[in-house]
């Protein structure tokens, strides 16, 4: 038996993303996709290239009053945009929320599968984490478990692919002539993003993370995302690169989608996917260790990841519908 999705926000980056993935989802049924400014156009008039199933669905306008009869629904709306509507649609309905409102929310399962994928599994409402946190914290959960690096003194330093600030209106500032040949720093010292991390850190080190730095910059790429991430060890002598691989590996043993490579990662590994790649380098003697983690922004930074925690509060396999092999080059 297929089981019934529906999508709101479905003309952004983030809801176009899962609508390609639940296209060709072996268990997963499109039949209902909402929206704001695309409301009334047919599916195929915003995604030219949808399979022809899916052509003639008519995108609604967003009402939780008017939902037909769904088992899942995806939710990729602007942060500050859904916690009213999403608290409005009936408890039946399990609930993805690829946006920014129920990360560390009472009642609400913070998504980070290849960390806690026990946790989601069965749940009804579940927080995907934001892009930056899918790379970040990846990287960071084998070391801050393990105990090899200090967690209140972690500077972390992220560069993601343009459509990572969304779809925007027609006047972005994210435009091609704003974009292009130009790096831009943003969102400092009070990044959306912070509180999240801050807390992801905390729960699996146990301390605090009162130190932690994070800058996000915009690079003239159109999806990726990578950080670097420079931690301090614990004890004097830091920890070594072979140690922090090895933790790494441990740590993610059995894990489909995680990647623990000796080289440092790049973006392109990891395009249209939704795999997460992390890899380390160490310098013992001035006890400093970098954490590289990789994730595509759309993928496991967004509608990969709500995939994947979709097929664990489904009971389905982790990885239906999520087994492709990214894009190259």
């Amino acid at each position: 038996m297929s089981i019934r999705v529906g999508i709101v926000g479905i003309s952004g980056f983030g809801g176009g993303e899962a609508m390609r993935l639940v296209a060709s989802h072996p268990s997963f049924e499109l039949i209902y996709a909402a929206g704001e400014g695309s409301a009334g156009s047919r599916l195929v008039d915003r995604f030219p290239g949808v399979p022809a199933k899916l052509a003639e669905l008519v995108i609604e306008k967003w009402d939780p009053a008017t939902l037909p009869k769904l088992d899942v629904l995806f939710a990729s709306l602007p942060t500050g945009a859904s916690a009213e509507a999403l608290a409005r649609v009936p408890e039946d309905v399990k609930i993805v929320d690829i946006g920014g409102d129920h990360r560390y929310v009472e009642g609400w399962t913070y998504g980070l599968a290849d960390v806690w994928p026990a946790e989601i599994k069965g749940q009804i409402r579940v927080a995907n984490p934001g892009c930056y946190p899918a790379a970040a914290l990846n990287a960071l959960a084998p070391l801050l478990v393990d105990k090899l690096i200090e967690p209140g003194n972690i500077v972390i330093d992220l560069k993601t692919g343009i459509s990572g600030a969304g779809r925007g209106s027609a006047d972005s500032k994210f435009g091609y002539a704003e974009s292009n040949e130009n790096l831009v720093p943003y969102g400092l010292l009070k990044h959306v993003h912070m509180p999240e991390i801050a807390k992801t850190i905390e729960r699996l080190s146990g301390g605090s993370a009162a130190g932690l730095v994070f800058t996000p910059h915009l690079v003239p790429m159109t999806r990726g995302v990578l950080a670097t991430i420079y931690c301090r060890g614990r004890a004097t002598t830091g920890p070594s690169t072979g140690q922090c691989l090895d933790a790494a590996r441990r740590f993610y043993a059995g894990r489909a989608f995680v990647r623990v490579t000796d080289k440092p990662p790049q973006t392109k590994w990891a395009t249209g996917s939704n795999l997460a790649f992390v890899s380390y380098a160490a310098d013992p003697e001035r006890n400093l260790v970098i954490a590289m983690g990789v994730v595509d922004n759309l993928g496991k930074g967004a509608a990969g990841q709500a995939v994947q925690n979709a097929n664990l509060i489904c009971g389905l396999p982790e990885t239906a519908g999520l087994d492709g092999v990214p894009v190259w080059p």
